[in-house]
């Protein structure tokens, strides 16, 4: 692709970086920004420059928050004995989008996948087990995709927690095996989340 302007090509370069973003969606990504007026392009500049230097993780849940405790967790109305864990902040959004679920979340940031060097010790595998220890967690509901890595990650949490005093389900199989529930539809995951299924019950220990 060539370009008559430095400035563009390298505008171009930095927005093709972005996931699903191609040299030719960016291109037409960057001449639209052109066209606006100049300080749109800056409120987008302001915005991605204090979200990436003001941002913090919850430090009970890892969700993303403005603050030291996301609103979720903060939320008396919350069921604080149900932890539902996730892989990833899209999860968490995507499960509160059906307005089933009021419980609390876990993120874990990410999914065991020994091939992209993803292990145990990545995650906040750690963080979760101590708050089943303190006692408060009655059920941990194993939200993650139905993958190859995401059935790695539930059994390995079930094996960390395994004769702790903690109920462990699975969301039911309403989503298809090998799909990520961002991209279930509402109904569909929450249906998913309220007729969850005892973990224990989707594999064979022996």
């Amino acid at each position: 692709m060539d370009f008559s302007s430095k400035l563009l090509e390298n505008a171009v370069n930095e927005m093709s970086q972005l996931p699903g973003i191609g040299k030719r969606t960016a291109l037409r990504l960057v001449l639209h920004m052109l066209k606006q007026p100049e300080r749109q392009t800056e409120e987008l500049s302001h915005a991605l420059l204090q979200l990436r230097g003001a941002v913090q993780f919850c430090k009970k849940c890892h969700n993303i928050s403005d603050t030291e405790f996301c609103e979720i967790c903060t939320n008396p109305k919350r069921d604080s004995s149900l932890v539902c864990v996730v892989e990833d902040i899209r999860d968490v959004m995507a499960i509160e989008n059906t307005g089933q679920y009021r419980g609390l979340y876990h993120v874990l940031g990410g999914k065991i996948s020994p091939i992209e060097g993803m292990g145990p010790q990545d995650l906040t595998i750690a963080s979760l087990v101590n708050k089943i220890r303190q006692g408060e967690v009655k059920e941990l509901i194993l939200a993650l995709s139905s993958t190859m890595e995401g059935d790695t990650t539930n059994f390995y949490i079930f094996k960390q927690i395994e004769g702790m005093e903690v109920r462990t389900s699975t969301i039911a199989r309403g989503i298809a095996v090998g799909d990520e529930l961002e991209y279930a539809d509402e109904v569909t995951l929450g249906r998913s989340i309220l007729n969850r299924v005892p973990f224990e019950g989707t594999f064979n220990t022996h």
